[in-house]
């Protein structure tokens, strides 16, 4: 079964209950939203929000999600391992995939991807693809930068973008010189 699909033999699961749930990571706020089988957002938020004051239970999904967050924070994570639901077109999520596949402190250009994707023509398409991933981090749209190896558009902003590159590169290399 692919990253973004659901599986058609329990299409129940696409009407669970999303949980949202919010963690102070060292690029600041971040958004995490999910159900008991996958993850749908982890996003950046610049305004804290005003949340159900009623003490909850948080799903074991965004615990584990937290929880994954923070040792990639703290250097002891490469790679996630959550389940994603991310709805999209195909080529959005086929972007996603090629996204998923760039090695950790490592980057690639918009024309690298596009290029990984099939169609070396499609840089804007894939920018735009980029741009709507809904699962920062998880989905390391913050590998990706201009050909001139310059960084270049970032939803969250591009000194999140650079501090996440920054952070990659000094774990894997132990410095901190990429930008």
């Amino acid at each position: 079964m692919s990253l973004w699909q659901l599986d058609p033999n329990n299409i129940g699961q696409a009407m669970a209950e999303i949980q949202t749930t919010y963690y102070h990571s060292p690029v600041g706020l971040l958004k995490i939203s999910g159900t008991d089988n996958y993850i749908t957002e982890i996003s950046f938020e610049d305004k804290v929000q005003r949340s159900d004051s009623r003490k909850r239970n948080l799903s074991p999904m965004l615990i584990n999600a937290i929880e994954q967050l923070i040792q990639y924070f703290n250097g002891e994570r490469r790679n996630f391992e959550l389940p994603i639901n991310q709805p999209g077109t195909e080529f959005q999520k086929g972007v996603w995939n090629e996204l998923m596949a760039i090695p950790y402190a490592k980057t690639i250009s918009y024309l690298d991807l596009a290029r990984r994707t099939g169609d070396s023509k499609a840089t804007r398409a894939v920018a735009n693809a980029n741009g709507k991933n809904n699962v920062a981090i998880v989905v390391p749209c913050h590998r990706v930068i201009g050909a001139n190896k310059e960084l270049v558009g970032y939803g969250g902003g591009l000194w999140r973008k650079k501090w996440l590159l920054e952070h990659e590169v000094k774990v894997a290399y132990g410095v901190q010189t990429l930008f």
